[in-house]
This record gives structure tokens, sequence and C-alpha cells, in this order.
């Protein structure tokens, strides 16, 4: 399919950016144990409606109780095997392992762990329309037996 569209072969190249790994700085917003680096983000880039970076979770760690406002997260487990709590007392429990996707929905409170006690689980998160984090004080916790491996 051909269009006649005229199509300006510079379009955008002087918005383009690349952030190279080394240069990564933390996200403005963070919670306990889930430490944030902006990859795209309008910190760094003339980006708008979008946030996408990495999530760092040390072995055995979890992370306080949070939200994301009106943001749409979508997770995407890179390394490590990871869970999130959710629900009443955050008594439910999903478990991820490398590879899977996740999509958490805007204001679902949550905690995310890491399901090893040796490995680091990393994320990668994209949220729009920014990187919205709130963090949830003196929540009602039950007691969850981890399953962690390795």
């Amino acid at each position: 399919m051909t269009t006649d569209v005229a199509f300006d072969i510079n379009k955008n190249t002087d918005i383009f950016r690349v952030h190279r790994a080394g240069e990564l700085e933390a996200a403005p917003g963070q919670t306990q144990n889930a430490r944030r680096i902006s990859g795209v983000s309008k910190e760094n880039s003339p980006v708008e409606r979008l946030w996408f970076g990495k999530v760092y979770t040390g072995p055995g760690e979890i992370s306080g109780a949070h939200h994301h406002g009106e943001a749409n997260t979508g997770g995407y487990v890179l390394k490590g095997r990871g869970f999130i709590r959710f629900g009443e007392g955050y008594s439910e429990i999903v478990y991820l392992e490398e590879g899977d996707f996740v999509f958490v929905p805007p204001y679902m409170p949550h905690i995310e762990g890491n399901a090893s006690k040796t490995e680091e689980l990393i994320w990668m998160t994209t949220r729009t329309p920014d990187n919205i984090v709130v963090n949830l004080e003196d929540q009602d916790i039950v007691d969850l037996e981890i399953d962690y491996r390795s």
C-alpha cells in the first residue's frame, strides 16, 4: 500500500535521545526496597505521558505498600523471580518468573518482593502518564509464607 502523504525524513530528530546505562539516575518516586532508575522520563527526555525504567529489589527484599495513582503500569521480569501481593491485608500473592509480564491497574495497592534470597530481581517497568508513586503507611499486612527459591 502506498500513500501520497508527504513524509518528513527529519521529523523529531531534534528530540531523539539515547540514555547510556552508566548515566541513568534514580527516579523521583521511590519505595523502600524497590529502587527505580529512569530510562526514559520527563526528567531526562522531552517525553510526555510516559515513564520507562528499571526497578531493582535485592535478595529477599520486600517493598513497602504503595500504588501508582492514575498511572497504568506494565512490568516485565528481566532477571530473577518476584512476587506481587495485593487484596485485603495483601493476602493474595502471585509469583512471576523471568520473561513474565504483568499489568497493575491504577490505584491498586500492592507490595512487590524478591522471591530469591540469593539473586537480585530486576523489573523493566513502564507507566503512563508518569512515574506516580504513592507510598502507603500503617497498612494491615497479614503474615504470609513466601515461597523463596535459591
